[in-house]
């Protein structure tokens, strides 16, 4: 998870090439960004308070949002990964 905080930090300073802009540097696929730095503090702190359910439903939609949806979007026509395996 602290590799996940990492990468989610880091991608915030990369500048937006491809879909529309908001404040002059993020595009919507961002927003995955601040999903990651926002739940996982959020898992920790559940699981330390023993609430294993909400625990796992907080990582479960982490994976779902970050990583499936965000992960989709890599490969929308115009962005690196879809010229890589669709060119």
């Amino acid at each position: 998870m602290v590799l996940m905080l990492i990468t989610a930090t880091i991608t915030l300073f990369m500048q937006a090439q491809v879909g529309s802009k908001f404040l002059n540097h993020f595009g919507w696929i961002h927003s995955f960004s601040f999903l990651t730095i926002a739940t996982v503090p959020l898992a920790y702190y559940r699981i330390k308070q023993g609430n294993v359910v909400a625990h796992k439903r907080a990582l479960i939609s982490l994976y779902v949002g970050a990583i499936i949806i965000a992960g989709g979007f890599t490969f929308v026509p115009g962005r690196y990964l879809y010229h890589v395996f669709f060119e």
